[in-house]
């Protein structure tokens, strides 16, 4: 296939676009180099440096393109409330004016880079009263401490169950809403081009190349740049917040199953998978493993602290791309994590 490959200086789009030319695909590179993500670097060789809410001036590109593969965005929750038309521009705009471009180019398959993120908060059950969906934590219960969800009948504590694609979309934070935006204008598309399009939610991506040092990294990333100062990670909350870390050369492989499946037509024309390691780990855990990796003695320190926007606990179910797509991710945060810290990162 010939597959343009938005965001492909970045830190997953670089990992896309080796494990594509690998497979045999051609690739055409296209990444705006976006400050905050590259800071003053020039464009790697054969990248065409354009700007996708320009898109449609750039139509001609695109012309002879079998699947698009859109990882352009700006990334990260949202450092301030200023940074809101930075998320609605570059990703919202972004994304429509790449879709109208590749309707006017006849270009009709889209594999799409989306976010756990969507979800909001994950899926919590009651022991007594099952299933419940609890509203954002309040701000006096974080300060004093209370970090959990609580059922709404009995205030007992929720505990986490795995979030399948079915899940509401429910954002908390800018990042959120701009890839709830992005998933919604390519469903639309879908729709009224006759297109096929694959929505991969990231769970929280790492490995090799990742960003460090800016406050839009993944955190991840911010416990290594700490532990290179020789300073403890800085863990949040009570460090019980429970994710899925999944390694970027994990989510190549998904984004290649992703393509060949809107290639081949197996997918139904729209439908968004969960990109996951399936091992979920504690955030204490990540940065007690990242410190491991460094193999000096240097522990994590839970400040109790918290951010207004974060979520409790978001734990994906990676069943139905292993079902769908095939997928089903190789690297355990066990041993991506500690091998993690002493890995080349972006400056």
């Amino acid at each position: 296939m010939r597959v343009l490959l938005t965001g492909s200086a970045g830190f997953i789009g670089t990992a896309v676009g080796e494990l594509l030319e690998t497979d045999g695909h051609e690739v055409v590179r296209v990444d705006v180099m976006l400050p905050m993500a590259h800071g003053v670097a020039e464009p790697p060789t054969g990248t065409h440096r354009l700007d996708v809410r320009d898109a449609t001036s750039w139509v001609e590109l695109l012309r002879g393109v079998d699947a698009v593969c859109h990882q352009a965005a700006v990334v990260g929750a949202g450092v301030e409330v200023g940074d809101l038309p930075a998320y609605a521009g570059h990703n919202d705009l972004g994304t429509a004016a790449l879709l109208a471009a590749m309707h006017r180019a006849g270009v009709h398959r889209l594999v799409l880079a989306s976010s756990m993120v969507v979800y909001g908060e994950g899926r919590y059950r009651c022991a007594e009263h099952g299933d419940r969906t609890p509203p954002p934590r309040e701000v006096a219960a974080l300060a004093a401490g209370d970090f959990d969800n609580h059922c709404p009948t009995c205030d007992r504590p929720l505990e986490w169950a795995p979030v399948d694609e079915d899940a509401r979309l429910d954002p908390r934070s800018s990042y959120a809403a701009s890839k709830v935006a992005q998933e919604h204008y390519t469903s639309a598309w879908v729709r009224q081009a006759g297109a096929r399009a694959v929505a991969l939610r990231y769970h929280n991506v790492y490995g090799p190349g990742m960003p460090r040092d800016t406050p839009y990294s993944g955190v991840a990333a911010l416990f290594r740049s700490s532990l290179e100062r020789g300073e403890p990670p800085q863990v949040f909350e009570d460090g019980g917040q429970v994710r899925d870390f999944v390694h970027v050369s994990d989510v190549a492989r998904a984004n290649l199953a992703a393509l060949r499946a809107v290639a081949g037509g197996d997918p139904p024309s729209y439908a968004a998978y969960n990109v996951a390691s399936g091992s979920p780990v504690r955030i204490l855990d990540v940065a007690t493993l990242v410190a491991e990796g460094t193999g000096r003695d240097i522990a994590p320190v839970v400040t109790g602290g918290y951010r207004l926007g974060d979520v409790r606990h978001v734990v994906a179910s990676p069943d139905r791309a292993t079902a769908e797509l095939g997928f089903t991710a190789t690297v355990r945060p066990e041993e991506g994590l500690p091998a993690f810290a002493t890995a080349p990162l972006r400056r």
